[in-house]
C-alpha cells in the first residue's frame, strides 16, 4: 500500500511532535507524511524542518481545515491518502487497519479517537434524504484517492464539519464508509484542561449551508436545521438555570444561530446552483493553487 499521510496542525508543537513520533514508529519507512502548517506562530516550521521523517512541510495563512486538508492532498502522491490531526498519535494497529479495509475494497474508513471529549459514535448511518450517511472523523480517515479527486476534496467554504459535507458527497457518488476499531488514534488534552466553547453561529451556518447545497430546500431540511437549534437552546437554558451561563450569552447564542442559519441556508442553495453536478463541491481542490505561502519538499 502507498500511503500519504497528511497531518494539519495550528500551534500544537508539541502534541504534533508526538503524533511524527507514532506515526515514524507505526508505519512503514515508505510512508509520505506531509505537514500543514498554519498560521502557527509556536515555533512549529523549525522543528518540523529538523526531522527527517517528514517529507513535505506546507505553510499555509488560513485557518481553515478544508484548506489545509486540500493543500496537503495537492502534494500527496500515495495511492491512498489519509487525513490525521496533528493532537493526535496513531495506535499500533492503525496502518495495518486501513490497509485491511481499503484492500478489501472499501472506499474510505474511519475509525476512533480515544479521549476526545467532543467526539461520537460515527458506526451507525442517519438517514438524511432519503440516504444513508455514515459520518467519518475528519481529523482520523483514510481514502482511496480516485475518490477525493472524484469529490474535488473538501469544499472551503465551511470552517467547521467540512468532513460531513463530503461524507454527503461521497454517500451520493456511491462510495462505501466504514468504521474500523482498530484504526484508532488517541487525543490528549492538553494542560489548559479542555477546549474552548464551540461557535454556535459557526455550527449552524455549516450545518444549514451544507444541508441546503446537497439536498435543496426541501422540508425535512428546515425542519433538521430547526430541530438541532431547538434542542440546542434548550441545553443552553437548562446551562442558564444551573448559573453555568448568563442570559446576555444565551440571547447572543440564539441570535447568532439564526443569522448564520439564514445566511448558511442561502449560501448553501447558491451552492447548489453554482455546481449542479453530483460532485456538489463550487469550492474545491480544483478552483485555487494559491492556498501555500511556502513549501519545503525534501522528496
Amino acid at each position: 500500500m502507498e500511503l500519504s499521510v497528511v497531518v494539519s496542525t495550528l500551534n500544537d508543537r508539541e502534541r504534533l511532535l508526538s503524533c511524527l513520533d507514532a506515526l515514524e514508529e507505526r508505519t512503514p519507512p515508505s510512508t509520505e507524511v506531509i505537514v500543514v502548517n498554519g498560521p502557527s506562530s509556536d515555533g512549529t516550521t523549525g522543528v518540523v524542518r529538523e526531522r527527517g521523517d517528514v517529507d513535505v512541510l506546507v505553510e499555509i495563512s488560513e485557518r481553515n481545515a478544508g484548506v489545509s486538508r486540500n493543500a496537503g492532498l495537492e502534494q500527496a502522491t500515495g495511492e491512498i491518502v489519509a487525513f490525521l490531526d496533528g493532537e493526535y498519535a496513531i495506535d499500533h494497529g492503525w496502518y495495518a487497519a486501513i490497509d485491511e479495509v481499503i484492500g478489501d475494497g472499501t472506499n474510505i474508513v474511519t475509525g476512533p479517537v480515544t479521549g476526545d471529549p467532543d467526539g461520537s459514535d460515527l458506526r451507525s448511518p442517519q438517514r438524511i434524504g432519503g440516504r444513508a450517511v455514515t459520518h467519518f472523523h475528519g481529523d482520523n480517515v483514510a481514502f482511496e484517492r480516485p475518490v477525493l479527486e472524484a469529490l474535488d476534496g473538501f469544499d472551503e467554504y465551511l470552517e467547521a464539519a467540512g468532513e460531513r459535507d463530503c461524507a454527503h458527497r461521497a454517500t451520493e457518488l456511491g462510495y462505501d464508509i466504514a468504521w474500523d476499531a482498530a484504526m484508532a488514534a488517541r487525543f490528549e488534552v492538553g494542560t489548559d484542561g479542555g477546549r474552548a466553547d464551540p461557535d454556535w453561529g459557526e455550527t449552524y451556518r455549516s450545518l444549514s449551508y451544507r444541508l441546503a447545497k446537497n439536498y435543496g430546500l426541501r422540508p425535512s431540511v428546515l425542519a433538521r436545521t430547526a430541530g438541532s437549534a431547538v434542542r440546542d437552546g434548550i441545553t443552553g437554558a437548562r446551562r442558564l438555570i444551573a448559573g453555568d451561563s448568563t442570559p446576555t450569552d444565551w440571547l447572543s447564542d440564539g441570535t447568532d444561530v439564526t443569522k448564520n442559519v439564514a445566511r448558511g441556508l442561502w449560501d448553501g442553495v447558491r451552492a447548489r446552483y453554482t455546481d449542479r453536478s453530483e460532485q456538489r463541491n463550487p469550492n474545491g481542490l480544483s478552483v485555487r493553487h494559491d492556498r501555500a505561502v511556502q513549501l519545503y519538499d525534501r522528496r
